[in-house]
């Protein structure tokens, strides 16, 4: 899948432009640095520590300088020495978006349509794609102004398409669940862009699935934890998603998942529950109820290694947490 656009790499030429005419210190629409940031880089900046906003720049300047070379090549040809040292410098440039200043004045440079564009592009190596989208979790993480960038360059749309369109590189799909998960978090109305789209049911569905990639499981399964349990989600959002839901709760807090997995979902069943943000009948009580005395004395009897002990004790307590919650819950009328 390709850019939406007549031509496929105009985000390339639009980084390259951007690098001409910006020095990424004034970002269009987003909020200025604040006073105590900028005393404190120029401070340090005086006392010889690199200038990061320089770097960025040069960072962007190799790199679309390798991809315009990419363009005119087959992707087969693209070599391993290529691909590593690509990945090297946006290693680098992940390194200095972490702080969000940063992420700001790479947004101002955009950072965000090159990071999207190379994201969709088949040409670029899968696992340089996947930088890419880690490159975008750790500049939307926490960022608001980033966050509402990237929504408006269609961000989520465009990511969660890629996840169908990839179903067989498992790395690069947990990548772009993270990318998502890191717009959506904490910004309401990311919430509710996600959970508008028309995919965004099948895409945890399809990341939940049994069988699946483990790690892609657990990026799903944080995401969903976050998507249903934030302040701003109510019963009506977690009726949206009663299909994924019940996928967690046939398969999820059984034993087939990784016990970081298990310990998510049991986390999240024990939230939705507390705050009655899910519809709990005599039915979903008792079967609950059922699963939850024979996990827990499977864990009791459990003969393993001190990691996964480790984990065996914080999945018992949380059962024990559940099952003392489900004995308080009055049991409402089945649904008409």
């Amino acid at each position: 899948m390709t850019s939406s656009t007549a031509n496929p790499w105009a985000w390339l030429g639009l980084l390259k432009w951007s690098l001409t005419y910006s020095d990424g210190t004034r970002p269009t629409d987003l909020s200025p640095m604040a006073q105590e940031d900028r005393e404190f880089l120029d401070k340090v900046m005086r006392e010889g520590i690199i200038d990061e906003n320089q770097r960025m720049k040069e960072i962007l300047q190799l790199v679309a300088q390798r991809m315009e070379k990419w363009k005119e090549i087959d992707g087969a040809d693209i070599t391993e020495e290529q691909e590593e040292g690509l990945e090297m410098l946006l290693l680098e440039l992940r390194d200095i978006v972490e702080q969000i200043d940063y992420a700001r004045a790479f947004a101002a440079l955009k950072g965000v349509a090159f990071l999207l564009g190379c994201i969709q592009e088949p040409k670029v190596p899968v696992s340089t794609r996947a930088e890419c989208c880690g490159i975008i979790a750790t500049m939307a993480q926490h960022n608001p102004p980033v966050q509402k960038e990237m929504l408006e360059a269609g961000a989520l749309k465009t990511l969660s398409d890629l996840f169908f369109t990839n179903d067989q590189e498992d790395a690069f799909q947990a990548r772009l669940i993270q990318a998502m998960s890191a717009i959506v978090r904490q910004n309401n109305l990311a919430e509710t862009v996600f959970c508008k789209l028309e995919q965004s049911v099948p895409l945890f569905e399809s990341a939940l699935r049994k069988g699946g990639s483990l790690v892609v499981q657990k990026r799903a399964m944080f995401f969903l934890s976050a998507l249903l349990a934030s302040d701003e989600s109510d019963s009506q959002r977690t009726s949206e998603f009663a299909s994924v839901l019940a996928l967690v709760e046939a398969e999820y807090m059984a034993t087939f998942v990784s016990p970081d997995t298990r310990e998510l979902s049991l986390s999240l069943m024990l939230q939705l529950i507390e705050r009655d943000l899910i519809f709990v009948d005599e039915r979903r009580k008792n079967d609950l109820a059922a699963l939850g005395v024979d996990r827990i004395h499977a864990l009791r009897n459990m003969d393993c290694d001190e990691a996964l002990h480790t984990h065996a004790a914080i999945e018992l307590e949380l059962w024990e947490q559940l099952l003392s919650l489900l004995a308080t819950v009055s049991i409402m009328p089945a649904a008409p």
